[in-house]
């Protein structure tokens, strides 16, 4: 039987037709969600420090909730604004009728370098402005080469490199070059057997964030007690932010398998530099510390900055109350971190909110020093803030590490004391903060004519100080006999103890016996 002419070319064409043709898809937006969770979780192996604000080597589990309208059949869902960082094959996504058919991360981020580069061999428009008259003069040009090295462009009047001519000046594109795109993006394939409204959820790594602790400690004029108050401080480096956000930060050393960085598709925005000088100008001033020539002087510096309106400002109260502080729940053998009301994570910023506040913290200052015990040395004392974290002395919480400001009354003023780092500690845990030398205590050690070790502390101070020498050797105890008084074992080390009266000095005198090899 033949078949119709009709029907031939119409199988023909069917089975020749492109398969993005016969698997067309609709696409669905998804440009905010509705609400989102975002929980920091520390860099990896950093028990102390504060956070570095350049170089944040922590990430954050990202929560979102949105709703989108899927057609009948085959459609392409685009989660827009989702973290710069994000690590992709983290990326869950649950409420979708028909699952996750296939996933893609669109890296191809807008940006200065990018948008040139996009625009390599294409007409765009130079714009001067005239810093004298205000005059503005537009004229076209092709770009030449790209972000890589000097921009070049190709003029009426031949080649020339951007910003180059003496004058205020840029560039002015038509459009956007296919393939960019403003902001993150997510796509996911799915299926829907009917068009209907669903709410999903997306749930995601992100890397380029960190959190850490940042305390404030106020002594009392009697100097036995402090007020001590924390900062949550999270910061995002990231180029999107997180508004009204559900925000947790996580304490502890979490087991990390695999470096997130190298997971994450998108690749650093590119640079744009845009640097000149005169031809045949010489110049030998290359800076070796920043890498570059200084700016060229045919450009005029930018004005200054208006002078800012001055006025008086009273002394800063913070009051925060309980239902504002940060609450702590156990995660595991971690510690989380919950802050009770929504707070915006913003781009490329730090956000803080209170941790915790307690007063009347008991506390002791010592002086610590370290020495070797079979040799002659002087050793500048530290000074060393002691806190027992106990109910009893006005603690008894999880600490997590990071620096610490101390103040103190002096009449009417609040003066700095000192500054240190807390490192991670848990309930009942012994906490010291060293925070510079110790004035008035010095301690030396000198092997004496008859074989005998002394070692000498010595308090100029007008008040009695204790005083804690860590004994470094690595024989047994046995070691080191007809010891003047005794030593105890402190962090692992052997260490005396002492307390010397006001303008006085205690000395330790021992024998040491050299391990045989």
């Amino acid at each position: 039987m033949r078949l119709p002419l009709i029907m031939i070319v119409g199988a023909a064409l069917a089975a020749g037709q492109p398969a993005s043709a016969q698997d067309a898809r609709a696409m669905v937006r998804s440009e905010r969600p509705e609400a989102v969770s975002v929980t920091v979780y520390r860099e990896p192996g950093r028990t102390s420090g504060e956070v570095d604000l350049d170089w944040l080597q922590g990430f954050a589990l990202i929560t979102e909730t949105r709703t989108v309208i899927l057609p009948a059949g085959k459609s392409t869902v685009r989660f827009e604004g989702v973290a710069e960082g994000m690590v992709a094959v983290s990326a869950v996504v649950t409420g979708l009728p028909g699952g996750v058919v296939q996933k893609n991360r669109d890296a191809n981020l807008l940006g200065p370098a990018s948008l040139l580069d996009g625009t390599l061999g294409n007409h765009v428009r130079i714009k001067r402005t005239n810093p004298v008259t205000g005059a503005v003069r537009e004229e076209d040009a092709i770009v030449r080469s790209g972000s890589g090295g000097a921009v070049v462009l190709q003029t009426s009047s031949g080649f020339e490199a951007l910003r180059c001519s003496g004058l205020p000046e840029g560039l002015v594109y038509d459009r956007v070059p296919d393939g960019l795109v403003p902001v993150p993006v997510l796509s996911v394939d799915t299926v829907s057997h009917a068009a209907q409204r669903v709410t999903v959820t997306l749930t995601y790594l992100a890397t380029g964030f960190d959190w850490g602790a940042n305390y404030v400690a106020e002594v009392d004029a009697a100097g036995n007690t402090m007020n001590l108050f924390a900062w949550l401080t999270v910061a995002n480096s990231n180029g999107e932010s997180f508004p009204d956000a559900a925000m947790q930060a996580v304490a502890g050393n979490l087991n990390q398998e695999e470096d997130y960085r190298d997971l994450v598709d998108d690749p650093p925005e590119p640079e744009l530099s845009l640097q000149c000088w005169a031809i045949g100008s010489g110049r030998d001033d290359w800076d070796s510390d920043t890498n570059r020539y200084p700016p060229p002087q045919a450009m005029a510096p930018p004005p200054p900055p208006a002078p800012m309106a001055m006025r008086d400002s009273a002394e800063e109260i913070v009051v925060v109350t309980g239902s504002r502080i940060a609450q702590q729940e156990e995660l595991g053998d971690l510690k989380l971190y919950r802050v009770p009301m929504p707070v915006t994570i913003a781009a490329n910023a730090q956000k803080q909110v209170a941790l915790l506040t307690k007063d009347a913290v008991a506390f002791e200052r010592i002086a610590k020093a370290e020495l070797w015990i079979d040799d002659e040395d002087n050793d500048v004392a530290t000074n060393v803030i002691r806190l027992q974290n106990r109910t009893k002395d006005g603690l008894g919480v999880p600490l997590p590490s990071g620096g610490v400001a101390f103040y103190q009354r002096v009449g009417d003023a609040r003066l700095l004391a000192g500054m240190g780092e807390m490192r991670d500690r848990a309930i009942g845990e012994e906490v010291d903060i060293e925070i510079g030398e110790a004035p008035g205590i010095s301690v030396a050690a000198k092997e004496e004519e008859d074989g005998r070790f002394r070692v000498t502390v010595s308090n100029a101070n007008p008040d009695p100080r204790r005083v804690e020498v860590a004994l470094n050797y690595g024989g047994a105890d046995s070691d080191v006999y007809r010891l003047s008084d005794k030593l105890v074992r402190k962090d692992g080390v052997r260490t005396w103890i002492v307390t010397v009266p006001a303008n006085a000095t205690r000395a330790l005198t021992y024998r040491y016996r050299a391990p045989k090899n």
